[in-house]
């Protein structure tokens, strides 16, 4: 089997990148978890179902599942708009909004802590690399989903 010491420059790159993706998805519990949806609405205010799913990338199905969920442990709710019956509007409920504060509380610890082993002049490379390496990766190969860079 091949080791990383046998990868040439260019495989070291992308298996340290892999390594990267999978340890940012492992620590925010995926596009879809209950505390990203928590802040999303925190953040956003009341949202339909549909921009939720949207915003964070997942299927609705995938959405429905935790929304449930959520709905069942007392930190949304969900309405009909005034506007169109036909769509569904995610509230936090007062629950909801402690428990979203808690979730950004303790996302900004952990942005701090996975830095915190560089300077600030290398944080400033490491961010000019990456935005250079990801405009043309999004020239080269379009967004993938087409998903652009949204905040929540």
């Amino acid at each position: 089997m091949r080791t990383y010491d046998d990868m040439d420059m260019n495989g070291k790159l992308m298996h340290v990148l892999w390594d990267v993706a999978h340890v940012l998805h492992h620590t925010s519990g995926g596009r879809g978890s209950q505390k990203r949806i928590l802040t999303v609405l925190f953040r956003n205010g009341a949202i339909s179902q549909a921009e939720l799913t949207e915003h964070l990338g997942i299927q609705s199905a995938s959405a429905s599942e935790v929304l449930c969920k959520m709905e069942a442990a007392g930190l949304i709710s969900r309405m009909e708009s005034a506007t169109d019956r036909r769509t569904i509007n995610l509230y936090l409920t007062p629950l909801g909004k402690e428990s979203a504060l808690a979730a950004l509380e303790e996302r900004e610890k952990r942005k701090s802590d996975m830095f915190s082993v560089l300077s600030e002049e290398e944080k400033a490379t490491l961010l000019s690399v990456l935005e250079k390496l990801t405009a043309d990766w999004r020239k080269r190969y379009g967004e993938p989903g087409k998903r652009g860079r949204k905040t929540e």
